[in-house]
């Protein structure tokens, strides 16, 4: 035996669209009274931009409200969509916000019995990039790093006199003091050298500089003698 095809029931048993609001002031209850006893979903305009999406339960009184309150500016005419049943009616309205998103609507609808699906999309395509990425790597050669060269060179009196000795000079009739630290920094009026030949170059303005010899300190038996001696 064959089957019998069953005939989908229309979602819809009635529709009014571009009624203006004029029109439903002037003949509100002939309207309304083709809603009684069914439910409906209607949509308000301005000009051809949709503004705002409601149920229609009580077309009247959410129509006459809508004359009156904030929406009363935003709107030239309106759309009536009838259905036969209440059953998803409601769900119907959330998912119109949600796809429409109207200017007029605060509250976008919610869809309570549905699961959002993006993060298992999200999973999905993520896996999918590392299988990719696996299977790419397979065919790669790794290649060694290059070593970087330190930027960072030691210090030439670095740990060749004790922390905040001094050191000493004497130029054109002047005399200079200078501290060294134990990390090999010179500090010499207020800045901070790397070299005895950059603390020698503050001093000595014009011409060659030498800081291993301009620059003295004390031995052990208090004598003066050049930093060149430490170099040996």
């Amino acid at each position: 035996m064959r089957k019998v095809k069953r005939k989908s029931q229309p979602i819809v048993i009635g529709h009014l669209e571009k009624v203006s609001s004029g029109i439903f002031d002037k003949y509100q209850s002939q309207i309304t009274e083709m809603i009684k006893g069914h439910y409906g979903v209607y949509a308000l305009y301005r000009r051809s931009k949709l503004y705002y999406i409601g149920l229609a339960t009580d077309l009247k009184r959410r129509i006459k409200q809508h004359l009156r309150d904030r929406h009363k500016k935003n709107w030239t005419h309106f759309n009536l969509y009838i259905f036969k049943k209440e059953e998803h009616i409601k769900e119907l309205e959330s998912l119109l916000l949600r796809i429409a998103c109207p200017d007029g609507n605060t509250i976008r609808g919610k869809l309570k019995g549905s699961k959002d699906l993006l993060p298992h999309l999200k999973c999905q395509v993520k896996q999918q990039q590392q299988e990719l990425e696996d299977l790419f790597s397979r065919f790669i050669i790794p290649q060694a790093k290059p070593k970087r060269k330190s930027k960072t060179k030691s210090l030439p009196l670095k740990g060749l006199l004790r922390n905040g000795q001094g050191i000493y000079a004497n130029y054109k009739g002047r005399h200079y003091n200078a501290v060294v630290y134990s990390s090999g920094n010179i500090r010499l009026k207020g800045k901070t050298y790397s070299t005895p030949t950059g603390a020698a170059k503050d001093i000595i303005e014009r011409g060659a500089a030498n800081g291993w010899s301009f620059w003295k300190y004390k031995d052990k038996s208090r004598n003066l003698v050049p930093l060149q001696k430490l170099r040996k």
